[in-house]
């Protein structure tokens, strides 16, 4: 497994990626000029799943990708 620029550890298997979150800094949906078109995402058996705009990971807590689990 690479590295990625930036790892989301989530509760969810089903998320989404717009490549603008870290501009927003207190957390709530504002529309952005920055960032990517928005996507939907599902982590698999892998345990992760990858942003194919950004590249951001996103990490399913307690699955197979999860190494802050196993720690």
């Amino acid at each position: 497994m690479s590295k990625a620029p930036e790892t989301v550890v989530t509760d969810s298997a089903r998320v989404w990626c717009d490549g603008a979150s870290a501009i927003r800094s207190n957390g709530t949906f504002q529309p952005s000029a920055l960032g990517h078109p928005r996507v939907y995402l599902e982590i698999d058996e892998k345990g992760y799943v990858d942003c194919g705009y950004c590249d951001r990971r996103f990490v399913l807590r307690d699955g197979d990708a999860d190494h802050s689990a196993a720690a």
